[in-house]
């Protein structure tokens, strides 16, 4: 039983390294999405916006994609374009 308990907090600690280094990347690329937004003219972020946001309707209507993944995507693309962190 010791054994079992070790192996699963063993792994439980992979999966939290896993998720801190996926978190990185994620809040990493939200800066560099950022920084690119802020350097160019608002006719160019619409026009981004608006690309993603078609790609998102797309991707929404795909008989393969789960409607509520494409509703959360859909808030954090929109949430990152029109109130960006940094």
């Amino acid at each position: 039983m010791k054994n079992l308990i070790a192996e699963l907090l063993l792994k439980l600690a992979a999966k939290e390294e896993e998720s801190k280094e996926l978190t990185a990347q994620v809040e990493a690329l939200e800066i560099v999405v950022t920084a690119m937004l802020r350097k160019m003219d608002e006719v160019q972020r619409e026009e981004i916006n608006a690309g993603i946001e078609d790609a998102i309707q797309k991707a929404a209507h795909d008989a393969s994609a789960n409607q509520q993944d494409a509703s959360l995507l859909q808030g954090y693309v929109q949430k990152l374009l029109t109130h960006p962190r940094f």
